[in-house]
């Protein structure tokens, strides 16, 4: 009888454990689910990225549904989303961008503020400009106050400033149409 639970102890930590991986292997990445849904957006005083004596806090998302769209000119699906977005915003879909910059530090050779406004410039006139304004997290802190993983992510955001959904990856046609539209189209109502 000892032999047989010798046996299946070992047996039972392998499938216990093969289960658990094959869960991680099968699941989606950009699944995650946002601790925020439904939740304030968390307290924040940032300034624009474009004008440091200017600064925002929760109350821009007050009275307008908005999307919040975590993005970086460094972030090359970013550059992808930019064009669509910006047809959003010609549709009358108010865009916020949180401008995620990863090469600030010196120690690394990063950018100074005047380079990262000219990458700014550059890429938003090329790719489209979707934002009303774009919030400066120069210390990532709000980013990871949001849950942000990385960039692009997108919230959307109702009128009593609430996160009502989080998306990681690019924000394209078939994304806005299958998981952010009905929402949004409620929301706004």
């Amino acid at each position: 009888m000892k032999r047989i639970g010798l046996f299946l102890l070992p047996l039972g930590l392998f499938l216990l454990i093969t289960v658990f991986l094959l869960q991680g292997l099968f699941s989606n990445p950009r699944d995650i689910e946002s601790s925020l849904l439904n939740q304030p957006v968390p307290t924040f005083r940032l300034p624009d990225v474009m004008d440091a004596s200017i600064e925002y806090g929760p109350e821009v998302f007050d009275g307008e549904v908005t999307l919040l769209n975590v993005w970086g000119t460094w972030c090359v699906t970013c550059a992808i989303e930019l064009p669509f977005l910006t047809e959003l915003r010609q549709q009358g879909v108010r865009i916020v961008g949180l401008y995620y910059e990863q090469n600030m530090d010196p120690d690394f050779g990063g950018k100074t503020l005047p380079e990262i406004r000219l990458d700014i410039d550059k890429t938003l006139s090329q790719l489209g400009n979707p934002y009303v304004f774009n919030i400066f997290d120069e210390q990532r802190d709000t980013s990871m106050d949001f849950g942000v993983t990385g960039a692009p992510e997108t919230f959307l955001i109702d009128r009593e400033g609430k996160v009502r959904l989080h998306h990681v990856g690019d924000l394209n046609e078939r994304v806005w149409q299958a998981k952010f539209l009905p929402l949004y189209q409620e929301l706004s109502q």
